[in-house]
């Protein structure tokens, strides 16, 4: 029998267990701002690294503000080129289609006066005034959204213009046989104009103008945020110059004085060029888009005017005011004229030299001559001479038809001059911020460049 050694056993779980390793406290994970943060502070304990941070905030500094310069200006410009090549034209595209339906009008008004054989020149007036104003409303329409307000009434116009030239046709294809019809057809076709197609003209006309202005209000904006910054850019380069001045005697560090330069140039560039460009966009809106705007109204009510002292004629008393009392035309016609001498007063005043003056003084003294003429017309159609009147009204001499010319052709000399006024003055604006959006960008590229180099000359000491 073999032996066996008596051998205890022991349970498991009342067995001896290796001791637990230490454990090891990990130490809180910074974010990353918290880490740069800490770097700079330490950083900021030698001069090395402070430089190195003036540096880097000079660098970001001076490209900033060139960055912003750029960006404000290249935004100013582009307002004034819209001034130049896109709302002013559009605004006077409006004010001259307004001008033709007008003027269609008065021209139908006068060749249905004249009898059964419209003259050929007036006809071919009415024609050209048509066609004029078609052609305008294409162009408009391809230079405006459908959508906006302006597409909206270049859409009427375009849609109603057919409607008032077949009541044309229909009136003169009776007058040209004798039917008093005619003459309805011509009311019917005035009233379409008067109702619907000039309002919707006048309505284009004021959100044109009124694009206008908020375009050169746009441009003339002062860039507060490009020149705020310029001025702490400069004020850094001059504290740091100042600086380095205190700590090692020397008068200039030539990175920081190239810096210092170029910043100043941007700056300078900055407000003198955009003071400019203020001054030439103001000078086009008081002394040529203000006066446009007041002389387009005179030579519509001229044209407004003429063309109920015609329809006085052509109605002979059947159409009267609301009340009953007065020959509706003739009122009309009163009102008009009213209206003509007040913007005459007023594009007297805006004139600002002998060329826009002139023309407006012409254009005064006719409106007198027609009112004279107008009232010997009044006179004799009041006494039974149908025939005088109508003489007294298109006649070819001494008549108020040739007042009325005087006064539309001197307000076309006006409105010429005015307009030569405008656009020069508005191109010298939009030309004062030309080649600064560039130019702010390199001048900065280079003042940040300067500016690291001449912190770099510093470190270089500390090596």
């Amino acid at each position: 029998m073999t032996y066996q050694p008596n051998v205890r056993t022991t349970p498991e779980h009342t067995r001896a267990q290796p001791p637990a390793p230490a454990t090891v406290p990990v130490p809180p994970q910074r974010g990353a701002w918290s880490a740069t943060a800490e770097r700079l502070r330490t950083a900021a304990t030698t001069e090395p690294g402070r430089l190195r941070i003036v540096g880097a905030v000079l660098a970001l500094l001076v490209v900033a503000f060139g960055a912003v310069t750029a960006f404000e200006i290249a935004d100013r410009a582009s307002a004034a080129d819209d001034v130049v090549g896109r709302s002013q034209p559009l605004s006077a595209d409006a004010a001259a289609i307004y001008r033709s339906l007008a003027d269609a009008d008065t021209t139908a008004a006068s060749g249905f006066l004249a009898g059964a054989q419209e003259p050929l020149d007036v006809h071919d007036r009415y024609d050209r005034d048509i066609k004029e104003a078609s052609r305008l409303l294409v162009k408009a329409a391809a230079n405006t959204d459908a959508s906006t307000k302006s597409g909206h009434e270049i859409t009427t116009l375009n849609e109603e213009l057919p409607r008032y030239t077949g009541l044309i046709e229909r009136a003169r294809a009776n007058n040209r046989q004798g039917l008093p019809l005619g003459g309805a057809y011509l009311r019917y076709a005035n009233q379409q104009m008067t109702n619907v197609l000039l309002p919707a003209a006048e309505r284009l006309y004021a959100a044109e103008t009124g694009r206008l202005g908020e375009d050169n209000d746009a441009a003339r904006a002062w860039p507060f945020f490009s020149i705020g910054l310029g001025v702490v850019a400069l004020a850094a380069l001059f504290w740091v110059q100042r600086r380095n001045y205190r700590r090692t005697n020397r008068v200039f560090n030539h990175g920081l004085l190239v810096a210092t330069a170029a910043s100043t140039v941007v700056l300078l560039w900055l407000a003198v060029g955009h003071t400019v460009a203020r001054s030439e966009l103001h000078a086009a809106d008081v002394n040529g888009q203000q006066s446009l705007d007041v002389l387009n109204h005179a030579r519509i009510d001229s044209l407004k005017a003429r063309a109920n002292e015609n329809l006085t004629l052509v109605a002979r008393g059947a159409v009267l005011t609301p009340d009953g009392k007065n020959d509706k035309y003739e009122t009309d016609y009163t009102t008009d004229m009213k209206a003509l001498g007040e913007e005459l007063k007023r594009a007297g005043k805006l004139a600002d030299d002998d060329q826009g003056s002139g023309p407006v003084t012409k254009a005064v003294d006719a409106v007198s001559e027609w009112q004279g003429r107008h009232r010997t017309a009044r006179t004799a159609d009041d006494s039974g001479d149908y025939e005088g009147a109508r003489a007294q009204i298109i006649g070819p001499k001494d008549s108020t038809g040739e007042s009325f010319e005087r006064v539309d052709d001197a307000l076309e000399l006006a409105l010429a001059h005015e307009q030569d006024e405008f656009t020069r003055a508005a191109k010298d604006g939009r030309g004062a911020l030309g080649g600064l959006p560039t130019g702010a960008a390199a001048l900065a590229a280079l003042a940040a460049v300067a500016a690291i180099v001449g912190i770099n000359r510093r470190l270089s000491e500390y090596r």
